[in-house]
């Protein structure tokens, strides 16, 4: 008996071998990333004590408590992750424009030759941090990667994004150069 394969069949041989393929799952992530929306103060999201030590892996070690008064991106990631190699780009294409007005924290639980190779490779120069000590009090607990928050001058949480996002969109600089005028 001769089995006859038909393109229906084929198309979904194809479309799940793309699923698994690293390269494709993030072409796909990129594609369906959205922009994120900076939340209105809520007072249970706030962080209470900033007292948090990170070392630098390609800047100087900080403690977090440098960052009060300011707008903050926090973002946790992996280079193996495919929505944070998904993101990568379009996080620093805000980070070039936004450096000098919002402090950046990328935090990673990697050592610095992975990284480095990450990227040199991509072309990325993120400060990159690893964390020395538990998370400041108010921050949630980050179960999965990338999660990033977007934190106000006064402490507060006004964003949490668990996934990919399009962090370089018009809507969000508008919504963090509101923030920065707060």
């Amino acid at each position: 008996m001769k089995k006859h394969i038909t393109w229906s069949n084929l198309i979904f041989v194809i479309i799940i071998c793309l699923f698994f393929y690293k390269p494709s799952r993030v072409w796909f992530t990129r594609k369906l990333s959205f922009s994120p929306s900076v939340n209105k103060i809520s007072a249970d999201k706030k962080i209470t004590n900033y007292n948090w030590n990170l070392k630098g892996l390609n800047t100087n070690d900080i403690n977090f408590d440098s960052t009060k008064g300011k707008v903050v991106f926090l973002n946790f990631w992996a280079t193996w992750c495919p929505p944070c190699i998904a993101e990568f780009p379009f996080v620093q294409s805000f980070y070039n424009d936004y450096k000098n007005k919002v402090d950046f924290i990328f935090v990673t639980n990697e050592n610095w030759p992975e990284v480095a190779i990450f990227f040199e490779k991509n072309g990325y120069d993120v400060p990159t941090y690893q964390t020395l000590n538990g998370y400041p009090l108010g921050l949630p607990n980050v179960s999965s990667i990338p999660t990033t928050f977007i934190i106000d001058k006064n402490g507060n949480i006004r964003l949490e994004k668990t996934g990919s996002a399009d962090w370089n969109s018009e809507s969000f600089r508008k919504q963090i150069d509101k923030m920065l005028n707060e």
